[in-house]
């Protein structure tokens, strides 16, 4: 083991160089489970994929910064229809399109970012997201009015065939899988590498001069200031930097529902969010990607259950937020500082004795 650890110790003494060493190891793992799984788990997977992106933006907003977004989801449907338009214009059949598309989606909500960020930046507290919350409640009202959106039917997303795509693709997927790629598998790896991607970057930002700004605008902005840091400037960046993650997540959930339309963006979708960053760990990417987890796969298990235990289709789907509603309160209860946050205090604990008992060791004749 002390072996194996003086051989990494020069990769992971060096943060960007450690955070892609996790993020292909967990790339890889990610598409062994996915070409073995079901269509079914393999839709799931790319949802949980799209959310972890999303719940990522936001919980560096609100962990690193201390900007409460109630917006999210508003940025994502500007994010989605941004990657829409582009593929029914590009025609949506290649993967240049769709990589056309999520970077005009990535680059709408940047500025999108920009222009709320500026006034939202002289906000404190509630206020901000109170200004969120108006854009959350706007955005899918504006949509739905607009007939170039489709109204309230929304637009259909094109998307490309697993047989058009590339054979190198096709020949790496089966090269680590030893499955054949489709259309649900493609969107599934598609979401978990720019999962990996978002994720490097953040965590890498978080860990460099801009993050340190923003925790301390985030604790103290007097002393912030005192310090020479701009915190507007601080405060748009952070909403900047969210706003393109949650609009890569908008694009590839336009693409995975196959639909764009109003009621998949309300005002419910930013809370579920929120409360997904919380039950995770506030601050915590780790804990975005358990939170993300239990967005994606406890409503489909709630509904699951509720059908075993007799209910109908229907009452089956409203136990849905009832099951989400406890499993919030639990956490909150007996893990406050959400399921990470909770971790850390044990697993420092097992590492020191680990470490300890190492140390004892070696003294040990």
């Amino acid at each position: 083991m002390e072996r194996l650890r003086s051989l990494l110790r020069p990769v992971t003494s060096v943060p960007l160089a450690r955070h892609v060493l996790v993020a292909l190891i967990a790339l890889v793992v990610a598409m062994a489970v996915i070409g073995s799984s079901s269509q079914y788990l393999q839709t799931r997977y790319a949802e949980m994929a799209y959310f972890a992106i999303a719940a990522g933006g936001l919980t560096l907003l609100t962990g690193l910064s201390g900007q409460l977004s109630l917006g999210h989801g508003a940025l994502m449907a500007v994010g989605a229809y941004a990657a829409t338009l582009v593929l029914e214009r590009a025609g949506g059949e290649t993967l240049a399109d769709v990589f056309l598309a999520l970077l005009t989606a990535i680059a709408v909500c940047a500025v999108v970012g920009v222009v709320v960020g500026v006034p939202a930046a002289r906000l404190h507290g509630p206020y901000i997201a109170g200004a969120t919350l108006t854009l959350a409640v706007a955005v899918p009202r504006l949509a739905n009015q607009w007939e170039a959106l489709g109204g309230e039917q929304g637009l259909q997303v094109p998307v490309p065939r697993a047989s058009e795509l590339p054979a190198w693709i096709q020949d790496l997927i089966w090269f680590f899988t030893a499955v054949e790629i489709d259309q649900y598998s493609f969107l599934a790896y598609l979401g978990w590498l720019l999962l990996a991607i978002t994720f490097v970057a953040l965590a890498n930002l978080s860990r460099s001069r801009v993050g340190r700004r923003w925790r301390a605008v985030r604790d103290d902005d007097v002393s912030a200031e005192l310090a020479g840091i701009h915190l507007g400037r601080a405060r748009v960046v952070a909403f900047t930097v969210s706003a393109m993650c949650a609009g890569l997540a908008g694009g590839l959930m336009a693409m995975n529902v196959r639909l764009t339309a109003p009621g998949a963006f309300t005002i419910t979708l930013s809370l579920t969010l929120l409360a997904a960053v919380v039950l995770g760990g506030l601050g915590s990417l780790t804990g975005a990607l358990i939170g993300a987890g239990v967005l994606a796969f406890l409503p489909h298990f709630a509904t699951d259950l509720g059908e075993s235990l007799g209910f109908s289709a229907t009452q089956a789907a409203e136990v849905t937020p009832v099951v989400y509603g406890l499993v919030l309160m639990l956490v909150i209860l007996l893990a406050p500082a959400g399921i990470v946050g909770s971790l850390r205090p044990l697993l420092a604990r097992i590492s020191s004795r680990t470490s300890s008992l190492g140390a004892t060791k070696e003294k040990t004749p």
